[in-house]
């Protein structure tokens, strides 16, 4: 068989060890998932949570009262323990409320981009006890039940990982086009803001050298009535 030549198109293709390592490096790189966040709350008291979640994006989350006995988190937990939760999108409208609760879930696409927020409150107890509870919240990739698609799809891990990568990147990509529409919605902020200035700058000017001719009439016409011109 003949050599190839160094310049010949199949030698612009990637060494297998070299594929390897950017799968490796990729996989590596991917964001691992979220861990749930512990939490003591006391009773009388509002702990909030916010997360920056973007339109059609998918949100999930998960929370229950740890028992106050650490070496016994089965054992049955009192009846003061239990918390209320609302999730408010940033424009105040409620996606999820519970009452008096010491497990729950909630689950739903974003309509609204911005700031959610989250707020745990408990009942005030005399005397005050404290309440440890935890909270997992996902949003956009890492909302997404990975094992279930995987059993659906019948893929092993390396499909799996490669499947995260994708919707990772088609997030990041959503992403850089959210953060441009802000940046011309900033830009044009600033040019409006700009122009407004430019406009207060020219009246108070404008008012400046009226004020100035007014007081140098006023002066002459004094001096003219004292006859000192």
């Amino acid at each position: 068989m003949a050599a190839r030549r160094p310049g010949s198109p199949a030698s612009m293709w990637p060494r297998p060890s070299a594929l390897l390592l950017l799968v490796a490096f990729a996989l590596l790189s991917a964001p691992r998932p979220a861990r749930a966040l512990r939490f003591d709350l006391e009773s009388g008291h509002t702990k909030c949570i916010s997360d920056e979640i973007k339109v059609n994006s998918m949100a999930v989350g998960k929370y229950h009262v740890v028992g106050p006995d650490p070496n016994f988190p089965d054992a049955q937990l009192p009846e003061s323990h239990r918390i209320s939760l609302r999730v408010t999108s940033p424009y105040g409208n409620s996606m999820h409320y519970a009452e008096n609760v010491q497990s729950g879930h909630f689950a739903f696409t974003a309509t609204e981009a911005g700031d959610y927020l989250a707020c745990f409150w408990a009942p005030d107890h005399k005397p005050p006890v404290t309440i440890g509870f935890e909270f997992d919240w996902r949003s956009g990739v890492s909302a997404k039940d990975w094992p279930s698609v995987a059993k659906k799809g019948k893929v092993d891990m390396m499909e799996l990982e490669l499947k995260k990568l994708e919707e990772t990147i088609k997030n990041i990509h959503e992403e850089m086009f959210y953060l441009r529409e802000r940046e011309e919605e900033m830009q044009d902020l600033n040019r409006r803001t700009n122009s407004r200035m430019a406009w207060l700058g020219f009246l108070s000017l404008g008012i400046c050298l009226s004020v100035a001719g007014l007081q140098l009439w006023h002066l002459k016409t004094f001096f003219e009535r004292k006859k000192l011109l």
